[in-house]
């Protein structure tokens, strides 16, 4: 693979635009989708029909000639997507937050180049995730001068879209004990072709579910790299930028797209192919009035988690906007309890982020209880015609249920508890 797009792509330059090309690809990409899964078939072709579509390129900023368009228009994008195939819509999930990265942390330079080639339809995978530290946020993976360059080594794994990326996106630790690159010690991205020598990308990922996202292996062994292609990972997470509070919205979007995925199919089946229960005294198992009354639980879970999917995004368009202009934050819906107290909250910026993080940990509850509670649901409502292998409905509840570990919803519940009693922020990092 290269750097340069394999594809040419359109230009999108409105949220409306946005939302009616990716209708038009979530009604292509639903097609085939569970069969794809069956025979973990890599959607190769679909995710160049995403990239030519200029979706990926939809969060440029405008002065680099992007749509330049809001968290909550992204979140949007990202959850029809995966209604129709939610192995698609996790893909990309990583080209965005790494663009954003750009936007946040990178000189102006850095900027021109990697957005002129997210534009050209370049896509970009993560490189984050590792395995046998202490916890997920140790990284062993390291960035050390080389002369001139710098030399990155180490191994990913879950590394989501490497398998379809032209660039990679390398979280890594800089490790310089004589000071000589002139750099701040801490954590960089190393943004990298994917065909770099010394790069491996490996396609060993057996999850459950999410089987065709492409979320294998990628080693790093001597993988020299210029100045200019590192990005200090500080300056996004370690202040309020609204960083990690866009990251969480798109996996609530994820989730939130199951959930009305597995809805949609049960309906589907319960209305051409399940049969009544005797008892129910009906000719048809949609006039069943116990179904009819769980369609009507399942229908309010979804919608919940979509219409709280929604006020997150207004959110962290919030908070984004105010990381950006300084401008007014709207009033906090009752999310920013720590305010009140005044502790550790001291700015405008701060509190956008802090209300934004809670509003999308809020979100992220319930999209996964939604996704998991409905795509399990689905064969109680579909009764025992829906369990048959060759249909493969349990796509929904194997991707429900692999997508959603991706962070605690446990923590999700003590950031918004504590913020609540305690007056306390959520902390600064990625994963709220």
């Amino acid at each position: 693979m290269t750097v340069t797009a394999e594809v040419a792509a359109d230009r999108i330059t409105s949220a409306a635009q946005a939302f009616s090309v990716a209708e038009r690809l979530a009604g292509e990409f639903a097609t085939g989708a569970a069969a794809r899964d069956r025979g973990r078939i890599l959607p190769h072709q679909e995710v160049d029909r995403l990239a030519a579509s200029g979706l990926l390129a939809v969060t440029v900023p405008a002065e680099y000639g992007g749509a330049d368009l809001p968290p909550s228009a992204v979140a949007e994008v990202v959850r029809i997507l995966a209604v129709a195939d939610p192995n698609i819509a996790q893909i990309p999930h990583s080209h965005f937050v790494y663009v954003n990265l750009v936007r946040l942390a990178g000189v102006e330079q850095q900027r021109r180049r990697y957005f002129a080639q997210v534009l050209a339809g370049g896509r970009i995978a993560n490189a984050q995730s590792e395995r046998g530290g202490a916890t997920i946020a140790d990284i062993a993976t390291t960035v050390r001068p080389a002369g001139p360059r710098f030399r990155v080594d180490g191994r990913k794994f879950y590394c989501t879209g490497s398998l379809f990326a032209n660039l990679l996106a390398v979280l890594t630790k800089l490790e310089d004990s004589e000071g000589s690159s002139g750099l701040e010690p801490g954590e960089y991205i190393a943004y990298l072709p994917a065909d770099s020598p010394g790069v491996r990308i490996v396609d060993d990922w057996n999850g459950v579910g999410q089987r065709t996202t492409g979320s294998g292996t990628v080693t790093f062994d001597n993988v020299l790299v210029d100045r200019d292609q590192l990005i200090p990972r500080s300056a996004a997470v370690r202040a309020p930028t609204g960083y990690g509070a866009f990251a969480q919205l798109l996996h609530a979007a994820i989730d939130t797209g199951i959930a009305r995925g597995a809805l949609a199919a049960a309906t589907e089946f319960v209305r051409t192919t399940s049969r009544p229960w005797f008892e129910a005294g009906v000719a048809r198992a949609v006039d069943d009035p116990l179904l009819i009354q769980r369609f009507g639980e399942l229908s309010v879970t979804v919608t919940a988690a979509e219409a709280t999917l929604v006020a997150a995004g207004a959110a962290v368009d919030a908070a984004t906007h105010t990381a950006r202009q300084g401008s007014s934050a709207p009033p906090d819906g009752g999310l920013a309890g720590f305010e009140s107290r005044g502790t550790v909250v001291d700015s405008e910026q701060e509190n956008a982020a802090g209300r934004a993080s809670l509003a999308v940990a809020a979100a992220k509850v319930l999209a996964d209880k939604a996704a998991n509670e409905v795509s399990s649901a689905l064969f109680e409502v579909g009764g025992a015609r829906s369990a048959a292998g060759d249909l493969n409905l349990h796509h929904f509840w194997r991707n429900a249920r692999t997508h959603t570990l991706h962070d605690p919803i446990r923590w999700k519940y003590q950031h918004l508890g504590r913020a609540l009693l305690h007056g306390t922020a959520p902390p600064p990092h990625g994963a709220i």
